[in-house]
């Protein structure tokens, strides 16, 4: 600001402010020509790295719009053939594909750091005709079984990244397919549609406020069969007005000389609805976002067999949000409490779940973040195996820095320390969820919803479908305001053809306002204004949306009359009992009560291992690091498959659960008489243990007792090994390395 002329301030901030219009309008111009471009591909994507196809979805016996490519590695990445492959899958909820690698730090950029082969399932624009969710679920199979042949040496199965949507559908495959994939990673993905708490969460109150799916249905009807993606992107927009109508173009307005790039960037994918048959898409609606069928057992495939999560074998690592307004931790982590009662039902089934929640990041954020993809993707990717070994139950990973005084830091990977700690189905409900009246409210949202949507087919649908043309039907999703407002704002557009030249101008001339301009000030404060407004509209909209719903659908008349009167009892959707279930777990505990005497000493020092460690209810990966480096001492032909590790520390663990005691006391006769044998494998022992840190009190006096049963006395503590210990190191003794026996 000029001294002689105190005035000069309100000249510069104008022909700033004229600046800056000029280059936001010509950002605008560029997104609308990305647009275009990007529209106009066969195979639009935003994926920033390499692939060649592997397998296209159209030629399998139930074709399908999904292809699998594989992602090639560049710029001095190199992978190892024999880690576990990644699949990334990608959402189609009205988005295009390519969110989970449109940068380097990304789920894909930071598993191929890792050294893992990576794939990516994606999508066209468009659904082959027919195309059914089930149809996509035996294409997701068959890419699996692909990825799996392609690396015959891979010490796990695949590894699955699924975003969103994403999700619940390869939840779905994998429960089809039990034995099929390995550790399935949820990031920010509805399993439990009606789950969430009060004040909060609006979207689950969407189809009730609008009298169920038949909406669905006629938005199918008027796209003549094909049901726009673009609707759905208009839902998420309209959870944060403030975000879609100021802060998004003032965000870039205000800072247009270095935003435009990472603005252009994400509104290239934001920008690209897909669309969906519109019998996917009422499936969808019907089935999961009102009817809550998913976690209570009530899908079934073509051939009458039962979608039921339990059936998963792979472990499930679940990562969520409290900054997540599309899918809060409660829809997130509710399907565990509709499956089980208590944790116990948890190991009894086999079934290692692991959830982390974030506390800010919003759902977006979950898979596009750079900082989330260096911190908690990179940690799944860096520990997978630990989760891929860990023994059944409930566990929640903690994701914290290395401190200068962490106790063995050369035993942990990158800069963050990943630990499991144990929790119950306690810590899960402590996040807050619906009540029997609020079961009750949805239910009967999902029995009018039926009521409505029957009543359309029967009384609209035939007309709808009889005046509906193909060419009404393409023009009405082209003139649909989530893609024209980025279509107008194109050189297609004759009033912007003097935009580009003028935004050139300004650049060559541009003067930016300083930061201590008072007007700069006063715009600040009016953007701030704006954005509190619309967050004031929000909050009143959303309080009016979850009123309605309450009072609507907690009537006792309306429950009544769709037949949820007084006397029908609870409306909650708990999965029911499953006898051919019961009956195969009943055979498994028969079989595992006959394992307590079976094996040597390497099943001696594993029961030994996981008993001293009982009672901490943690693990973090300093211990498995240890593992890996006492497993690595011996030659690569005689070291125990990961998947043979896999079930011996089940079982053991298993034994141990079922009867500590006899577990215990069957240990002296699992051992050889070489007594040099066991003294090297207890000070195996004692190395994994003291990876973590010092013993607890509780801990030692476990380990004394162990170290009896081994037949030997106490021993002194034994220095760690680091994760690159070398031969010389350690003798060859077999603890998790599968010395033959």
């Amino acid at each position: 600001m000029s001294a002689a002329n105190p005035l000069n301030f309100m000249s510069e901030y104008w022909i700033d402010a004229w600046q800056r219009s000029v280059l936001t309008l010509d950002v605008l111009r560029q997104r609308g020509n990305i647009y275009l471009e990007h529209s106009a591909r066969n195979a639009p994507h935003v994926l920033k790295f390499k692939a060649e196809l592997v397998r296209d979805g159209r030629t399998l016996p139930r074709p399908v719009n999904y292809a699998l490519v594989r992602i090639l590695p560049e710029g001095g990445t190199e992978v190892d053939p024999t880690k576990r492959p990644f699949i990334v899958v990608d959402p189609r909820a009205g988005h295009g594909p390519g969110i989970g690698g449109m940068k380097q730090d990304s789920e894909i950029g930071v598993a191929m750091a890792a050294g893992h082969p990576c794939y990516f399932i994606g999508f066209l624009p468009k659904p082959e005709p027919g195309q059914t969710i089930e149809d996509v679920c035996v294409a997701e199979a068959a890419f699996i079984e692909e990825v799996i042949r392609l690396h015959p040496k891979a010490e796990g199965k695949p590894a699955i990244i699924a975003n969103c949507q994403a999700g619940w559908q390869i939840m779905m495959t994998a429960a089809l397919n039990p034995e099929l994939a390995g550790p399935i990673v949820l990031a920010g993905s509805p399993l439990s549609y009606w789950a969430g708490v009060h004040g909060k969460n609006p979207m689950r109150y969407l189809g009730g406020v609008l009298g169920g799916t038949w909406m669905t249905a006629l938005a199918g009807d008027a796209g003549k069969g094909v049901f726009d993606g673009a609707h759905l992107v208009s839902n998420f927009e309209s959870l944060n007005p403030a975000n879609t109508y100021w802060e998004k173009v003032y965000g870039v307005y205000s800072k247009v000389d270095t935003e435009a790039p990472r603005f252009l960037d994400f509104e290239t994918w934001w920008g690209s609805p897909v669309v969906l048959n519109a019998e996917e898409m009422q499936w969808i609606a019907d089935n999961l976002f009102v009817g809550n069928k998913l976690a209570s057992g009530g899908l079934r495939s073509s051939e009458g067999v039962r979608i039921d999560l339990r059936n998963i074998r792979s472990p499930i690592v679940v990562f969520c949000s409290w900054g997540d307004n599309i899918t809060p931790p409660q829809q997130a982590l509710g399907w565990i409490t509709d499956l089980y009662d208590s944790e116990r039902e948890i190991v009894a089934n086999g079934q290692t779940i692991v959830y982390t929640t974030h506390q800010t990041i919003g759902h977006l954020g979950i898979f596009v973040s750079g900082k989330v993809a260096t911190k908690e993707h990179a940690e799944f990717a860096n520990c997978m195996d630990m989760i891929d070994l860990v023994p059944p139950g409930l566990y929640e990973a903690v994701i914290t820095e290395v401190e200068s005084d962490t106790p063995n830091p050369d035993l942990i990977k990158g800069k963050y320390l990943f630990r499991l700690e144990a929790r119950t189905l306690a810590d899960i409900r402590a996040f807050g969820g619906n009540d029997e009246a609020d079961d009750r409210r949805f239910a009967a949202a999902a029995r009018v919803s039926e009521v409505n949507l029957g009543l359309y087919r029967t009384l609209a649908q035939p007309i709808v479908r009889g005046v509906v043309t193909d060419e009404a039907a393409e023009l009405g999703r082209t003139l649909h305001p989530s893609r024209m407002r980025f279509a107008m704002f194109s050189d297609r557009n004759p009033w912007m053809a003097p935009v580009e030249a003028m935004a050139q101008s300004v650049r060559a001339n541009r003067t930016p306002v300083g930061a201590d301009n008072p007007l700069k000030a006063m715009e600040s404060i009016f953007s701030t204004a704006m954005t509190t407004w619309l967050d004031g509209y929000r909050i009143v909209r959303d309080a009016m949306t979850e009123a309605a719903f309450m009072n609507v659908y907690g009537a006792p008349i309306l429950q009544a009359l769709v037949g949820l009167g007084p006397d029908v009892g609870s409306a909650q959707r708990h999965i029911e009992r499953d006898l051919a279930r019961e009956a195969v777990a009943a055979a498994v505990r028969a079989r595992l009560d006959e394992q307590f005497e079976v094996g040597g000493l390497l099943e001696a020092a594993v029961r030994g291992l996981i008993y001293v460690r009982l009672t901490s209810k943690s693990v973090d990966e300093r211990g498995f690091s240890m593992i890996w480096a006492i497993r690595g001492l011996r030659p690569a032909s005689e070291r125990m498959h990961l998947a043979d590790m896999k079930k011996l520390l089940r079982t053991q663990y298993l034994l141990l659960r079922l009867d500590e005691q006899r577990a215990l006391g069957a240990i002296p006769r699992l051992l050889s008489g070489d007594a040099e044998a066991r003294r090297e494998m207890l000070g195996m022992l004692r190395q994994v243990l003291e990876a973590q840190g010092p013993l607890t009190e509780e801990e030692a006096k476990r380990l004394r007792l162990v170290e009896g049963l081994f037949g030997e006395q106490p021993l002194l503590p034994i220095k760690a090994v680091s994760a690159a210990a070398t031969p010389a190191s350690l003798p060859p003794t077999p603890i998790a390395a599968g010395a033959k026996r």
